[in-house]
């Protein structure tokens, strides 16, 4: 068990990022992702930053005996066991599933889930996935998609959800936080407060709703409040701008009145709060690394996930806590959820 006591300023603010592998790695760019595994650098660069972990994407897997020297070698390096997570939501988005060299089950869709009508067919899918996750060396899963599959031209979500009816939806979301948590893999609701009424896409552009608090509450929130019941480990913040429930106009990762008033407060939810990646345009076009990560901070998020430049967002952190624009305390409440959710506290 760790002592927070005991852990500096640097290691409290290392444990607040996930990064991709390729940021502890010697050359890392855009252009160059797909590292397989742990070499002397990295090793060195994680002792040195000891991040909080580290999300694996299919570039970063070719077979079974690659990911599990990888997966350990990544929970060997020095300092704070890394917290390892994955996209496999079941789908086309599953790193380990859509890879073709695994010998695990292969879903259509959650959607196609939902369709069945059946949570019990979602509970299993949440319990296999889970179970291959833990055999590969995984701690957490970024799933399951928890909006509500409103809009048809929507070209982000789609078939990831469960459906378009939100208590349908909110018993699959349930469901599969049961099952995976159950076996043994933390989870993750996504995308706080709702992505599925979209017609854009977040990784690319600025992205706007313009639903009331109110009408989310009677659809999006319904499959949230459900997964968060369910037991839930994490929230993901969306990157959409809700232009009638945030009064900033500012992007929901980085609004204090979405993650800290409404989830955190008014929905009770005592979890993790991850953002999703800071690297995605709706957010990197606009604010600096090092200052998108204090916004984000500062508005309620626990866990700061993949910004472009590392370095840039650590010392943007640091700095905010030197001088008292992020507090001791503040800092400590984050990271406590992270080690509990950790298991290390």
């Amino acid at each position: 068990m760790t002592d927070i006591s005991c852990l500096s300023v640097e290691q409290k603010i290392g444990q607040l990022f996930v990064l991709r592998p390729e940021a502890m790695d010697e050359e890392y760019t855009t252009r160059r992702l797909g590292t397989r595994s742990v070499s002397a650098y990295m090793r060195e660069k994680i002792a040195r930053y000891q991040p909080g972990g580290f999300c694996i994407f299919n570039q970063n897997i070719r077979d079974e005996e690659q990911l599990l020297g990888f997966t350990a070698n990544l929970h060997a390096c020095g300092g704070i066991r890394p917290f390892l997570c994955i996209d496999e939501e079941g789908g086309n988005t599953s790193r380990i599933a859509q890879n073709g060299s695994f010998p695990v089950p292969v879903y259509e869709s959650m959607g196609a889930v939902g369709d069945t009508g059946d949570p019990a067919k979602a509970c299993e899918a949440g319990h296999t996935i889970g179970t291959y996750l833990k055999k590969y060396g995984f701690d957490g899963d970024l799933a399951p998609v928890a909006d509500v599959n409103t809009n048809p031209e929507n070209i982000i979500i789609g078939r990831r959800a469960f459906g378009n009816d939100p208590e349908k939806a909110a018993l699959m979301v349930s469901a599969f936080t049961r099952g995976i948590r159950d076996a043994g893999i933390a989870c993750c609701l996504k995308h706080f407060p709702g992505h599925g009424d979209t017609r854009d896409d977040t990784h690319k552009c600025r992205v706007c709703v313009s639903k009331t608090w109110d009408e989310m509450k009677q659809c999006e929130m319904i499959p949230f409040r459900a997964g968060i019941q369910a037991g839930a480990d994490m929230v993901m913040s969306a990157h959409i701008t809700a232009l009638n429930v945030c009064p900033e106009g500012l992007p929901s990762t980085l609004s204090r009145t979405l993650l800290t008033e409404k989830l955190r407060q008014e929905m009770g939810f005592g979890g993790v709060i991850i953002t999703d990646a800071l690297e995605m345009r709706a957010i990197r076009d606009h604010y600096p690394d090092g200052e998108s990560a204090v916004l984000a901070f500062l508005a309620g998020a626990d866990i700061l996930l993949m910004p472009l430049d590392f370095e840039a967002a650590y010392e943007g952190m640091l700095a905010a806590v030197r001088s008292g624009r992020v507090s001791a305390e503040r800092l400590d409440q984050s990271v406590k959820r992270i080690l509990r959710m950790k298991k290390l506290l």
